[in-house]
């Protein structure tokens, strides 16, 4: 099953970061979030992805293309010009890397990739890291028959709140609203959705999510556990900190990735 992530976007309220390299490559753990997403779908055994490029796509590209090599061990002859990397780890990725243009809106980024949608697939952005349950996802759609599902989640809090007794702080909380719902992405489409909510290049995702929603076509998958978008430099910091205490809850994936953690791939 296929896994579409929008990665074209500028981010520009990371700015601090992105005015050289895409956000979705905005690195957590010298890694970047779009490897820990993923990680994240593989983990699961779902390993075909299409990343929808925009914004410096070419950095994308370059990421890959040094992953792959720089990964394992190379072997060259010079005099037949070949090159041949023996891997070191077990990941079994498919990775499609389109150019979906660079001021084309998120729906839009989707209906570009048509031509390679032929069932049920999913989809997700390429800055949110998350413990959603995939197989239950899409059991959950497969049991509903719309043509689409988002995964509903508690926003992450802003701001510490405080825990009060009289006028003393007793504790701090870091957990969100609990009656709150927000769109998490790790969505679940079917193709249809292409053919029939989503017109050209400036289509928007809310008014997609809208349309489907009026039809009667959206449902939501009701995800209790770990969200996090990285929106801002607050929240990079925020991801770093989980990761580098070894407690990053969205790390679920086994021990076979464990010799690629902490690398950066693609310098020499």
């Amino acid at each position: 099953m296929k896994v579409v992530i929008l990665a074209g976007g500028v981010g520009s309220r990371l700015s601090e970061e992105t005015v050289v390299k895409p956000k979705p490559m905005v690195e957590i753990g010298n890694m970047p979030i779009l490897w820990h997403i993923m990680m994240h779908y593989s983990h699961y055994g779902y390993n075909e992805f299409i990343i929808a490029l925009g914004y410096k796509g070419e950095y994308v590209k370059k990421w890959f293309a040094d992953f792959a090599a720089y990964s394992g061990n190379m072997s060259l002859d010079l005099g037949r010009g070949t090159v041949e990397v023996e891997n070191p780890h077990t990941l079994d990725w498919k990775v499609r890397l389109v150019d979906t243009g660079l001021h084309t809106n998120t729906a839009g980024r989707i209906k570009r990739l048509r031509p390679y949608l032929e069932e049920t697939f999913f989809m997700t952005f390429g800055d949110s890291v998350s413990t959603v349950n995939l197989p239950e996802l899409l059991k959950f759609h497969k049991g509903h028959g719309k043509l689409a599902t988002l995964t509903a989640v508690h926003p992450p809090p802003r701001f510490g709140q405080l825990i009060l007794e009289g006028n003393r702080v007793a504790d701090f909380s870091e957990k969100p609203l609990e009656t709150a719902w927000i769109n998490g992405g790790f969505a679940v489409l079917e193709p249809g959705v292409c053919d029939e909510y989503i017109e050209g290049d400036a289509s928007d995702l809310a008014e997609t999510w809208e349309r489907l929603s009026m039809a009667g076509e959206l449902m939501a998958f009701k995800h209790e556990g770990f969200f996090q978008p990285m929106d801002a430099q607050r929240d990079k910091v925020y991801l770093e900190k989980l990761w580098d205490s070894g407690r990053a809850p969205w790390k679920i994936w086994d021990e076979q990735a464990r010799s690629l953690d902490g690398k950066v791939f693609g310098q020499v």
